[in-house]
């Protein structure tokens, strides 16, 4: 079973694992409804939807993989109240472009409880960050969301510390969570942090706008890991990757050490660390769900951690 982390400020514990959705549009209905209980069997309950994801699928559109969720599973009221539905809003995908207006987070919502054949939704997310924000459009979405009894939570994916302070300015509802793309080779949250002043070192330019990591921890924000896996924004996972062969055979090493598989040493990476991060798996895969699952609460040690950051390629002063 996995292990829980404080959820933000809600008092509620969630899993350190988060099945994510992404990638269900093509699935038949046998396929959703053997991977939606292969991840409950693993001891996962937290499931992270978008209005984006499936858009581009024939015959999709956007809400399609939402759609696809509720069609394979049709949930009972009480399955319904087993599980946490997250989804994003704010990305429109023709033309591509970002829109954090009252108009459309509204409605998107209403579109993701439709999609969900749900009452609720038990987190709703500000997908990327949109530079025409205006606060008080935020607030006024999110307080008749909430004030409707349509969502029950709020938080933001991608924002730099800045970002969510702006945010706050006008919006009342506790900011619980930040998604944000993390995994050993793509790390710049973490190794920023450690090369901090140190001149010509590509690991010390800040790209979050400053330390989202410690304005997390200190803030009570719980931070979730996406594309946890993947080598950075070009295509591909670290496993196997032929780029870093001192990081696989250090991932390797340690499943040995531990009886588990380099998946499980790679999730083990992120829950490990003391900010109580949950890890945003993108696989349809059973099997690889039950190896992620296995690094859930796997006690790598300072040693460890920080060896498998320097053969990942990060600078340590």
């Amino acid at each position: 079973m996995v292990k829980t982390v404080p959820f933000g400020t809600t008092g509620i514990a969630a899993p350190n694992i988060v099945a994510g959705m992404m990638r269900i549009a093509d699935k038949d209905d046998d396929e959703i409804r053997g991977l939606y209980q292969a991840i409950r069997e693993s001891g996962i309950d937290f499931f992270d939807h978008a209005d984006l994801y499936g858009f581009n699928h024939p015959g999709g559109g956007v809400h399609h993989c939402e759609r696809r969720f509720h069609e394979a599973l049709q949930l009972s009221s009480s399955e319904r109240a087993e599980v946490t539905l997250q989804t994003k809003c704010g990305i429109i995908p023709d033309p591509f472009h970002y829109n954090q207006s009252y108009e459309h987070i509204v409605a998107s919502a209403e579109g993701s409880l439709r999609a969900l054949g749900t009452d609720y939704l038990d987190v709703l997310l500000l997908h990327r960050p949109d530079a025409l924000v205006e606060p008080e459009e935020v607030a006024r979405a999110f307080d008749e969301l909430a004030q409707a009894g349509k969502v029950r939570a709020f938080g933001v994916s991608n924002h730099t510390p800045r970002q969510i302070d702006l945010l706050k300015t006008a919006v009342t509802q506790p900011i619980v969570v930040n998604q944000v793309q993390l995994s050993l080779t793509h790390a710049t949250i973490l190794t920023q942090g450690l090369a901090s002043n140190m001149v010509g070192v590509d690991d010390s330019v800040t790209r979050d706008g400053g330390g989202i990591v410690d304005y997390a921890r200190t803030h009570d924000m719980t931070l979730q890991a996406w594309s946890p896996f993947q080598k950075g924004l070009s295509a591909g996972i670290i496993f196997g990757a032929p780029e870093y062969p001192e990081l696989n055979a250090e991932l390797d090493r340690l499943a040995a050490q531990y009886d588990v598989t380099p998946t499980a040493v790679a999730t083990a990476w992120i829950t490990r660390h003391p900010a109580g991060m949950q890890v945003v798996l993108g696989t349809t895969n059973p099997q690889r769900v039950a190896d992620a699952c296995a690094g859930s609460d796997l006690p790598l040690t300072r040693a460890e951690w920080y060896g498998l950051l320097t053969a990942a390629g990060h600078t340590l002063p």
